[in-house]
């Protein structure tokens, strides 16, 4: 019973974690403060629970738990969170926080699966398999927001097309203006981008954990990176140079079409992840 509380403590302090790190990264890309004070808060929360389970783990130990290198990795992620609380209240340095909160879910991380490994070893579904299971669910949730960015740059397109040729149908007012269209296509990647990272985080970080052989030069692990950077490039695009219209919506095409390419095809090509 006291392995489940464990187990459900890390699971949920995970969740908000990710949740935090997400409204960060959105805040980061449209300097949007509603969206930075959940995040914040969300934050908040990650940071005490952790103090809570630190400091219950140190009374019933009787011993401060940072003794181990496990134990440390959890303790160094608390530090970070702690630094980057302060430093944001004091200074207001939102990216500083992004930055250092994305290093810090990557160590608690590690400190998940490895003290899964030794405490949760002899169960049928440990801990490890359940982060797995959320690598896979998170990593298809971000196709899910490339695929819903493609079918608006179609959308796009397609409306662009129409206009081109002033065929004033009906069909063209059902299809959306072309502003609306290339705003829900770019909030789309917006969520897409750090929910992947995130799945690409835990990937990595089970691959080390389990039994498998797992590498770098894995076919579906280097798409999956690809991936991540093409979306992060159109994001750059976007935001810092401006690039609207036909020419990012042909772009997100692209991207789309690669995404579908590792998907299939990359992934009968890695034995690791097949």
């Amino acid at each position: 019973m006291v392995q489940f509380d464990v187990k459900w403590m890390y699971e949920l302090i995970t969740g908000i974690y990710a949740l935090s790190i997400i409204g960060y990264f959105f805040d980061f890309i449209q300097h949007n403060r509603r969206v930075n004070r959940v995040a914040f808060w969300l934050l908040t929360t990650v940071w005490v629970l952790q103090t809570f389970f630190l400091f219950s783990r140190a009374l019933s130990n009787n011993r401060f738990p940072i003794l181990s290198i496990y134990d440390g990795l959890y303790f160094y992620t608390w530090i970070l969170i702690t630094f980057s609380l302060i430093i944001n209240r004091l200074f207001r340095v939102d990216f500083f926080v992004l930055f250092t909160n994305v290093l810090g879910f990557f160590f608690m991380m590690m400190y998940i699966f490895s003290k899964s490994q030794n405490q949760y070893a002899a169960e049928p579904i440990d801990l490890v398999s359940e982060m797995l299971i959320t690598h896979i669910t998170l990593a298809m949730i971000s196709y899910g927001f490339f695929a819903l960015s493609f079918i608006f740059s179609c959308m796009y397109l397609l409306q662009y097309r129409l206009l081109k040729r002033k065929k004033w149908t009906l069909r063209l007012k059902r299809l959306g203006n072309l502003d609306q269209l290339e705003r829900l296509s770019f909030y789309s990647i917006l969520f897409g981008v750090p929910t992947l990272l995130i799945a690409i985080i835990l990937g990595i970080i089970w691959g080390y954990s389990s039994s498998e052989l797992f590498l770098w030069q894995d076919t579906k692990t280097v798409g999956s990176f690809i991936v991540l950077m093409v979306y992060a490039v159109i994001l750059f695009f976007r935001t810092v140079r401006g690039l609207k219209g036909r020419k990012l919506a042909n772009f997100n095409v692209y991207a789309f079409l690669f995404l579908l390419v590792n998907y299939f095809l990359f992934s009968t090509l890695s034995d690791f992840h097949f």
